[in-house]
């Protein structure tokens, strides 16, 4: 009982510390040694290839550079908002079918969390879902012929949408 005691404290008297990078690395998979992260916000993007004859593998060096000249303003996001809601004619439409969205968003997932509690049926819609996956596959993207159909039914169903008929 006492030993047992003695090995459960001298356990929990040990000290994780972290390792620490060497100067010089012995890696049997011969590995270079990679430096800690600089902790500067915007990088330079370089890409930059070793000759061959350096190493056995040719190794490619990827600097990144962060910029921010296609940065949008977020003040430009809220003035072109603003503008589209005073060009709405109907706002009281718009909040319906928003508020009509967010109540079949909910109600979607309480379904789906309600079927998901259910035991074995969740593995059955997986099941039926891999089957519609395989069926599509097989229907319209194994084939050519059938990769042209399935594109020209999308096309059409975006002239639906648009209200674009020729």
């Amino acid at each position: 009982m006492a030993t047992m005691y003695a090995a459960a404290s001298a356990s929990s008297m040990l000290v994780a510390r972290p390792r620490l990078p060497k100067s010089s690395i012995n890696c049997s998979a011969g590995l270079p040694y990679l430096p800690p992260r600089p902790s500067v916000s915007s990088f330079s993007t370089s890409i930059k290839n070793y000759p061959e004859s350096s190493s056995r593998f040719s190794t490619l060096l990827v600097k990144a550079e962060e910029t921010s000249s296609g940065s949008v303003e977020v003040n430009d996001i809220i003035e072109d908002l603003k503008e589209k809601w005073d060009g709405l004619e109907n706002k009281s439409t718009v909040l319906i079918y928003g508020g009509g969205g967010l109540v079949a968003l909910w109600l979607s997932t309480v379904v789906v969390g309600a079927i998901n509690s259910v035991p074995l049926l969740p593995k059955i819609m997986e099941l039926v879902g891999l089957g519609y996956t395989g069926w599509f596959v097989y229907r319209y993207l194994l084939f050519k012929s059938s990769r042209k159909e399935l594109a020209s039914d999308i096309e059409s169903l975006k002239k639906k949408i648009a209200g674009t008929t020729e």
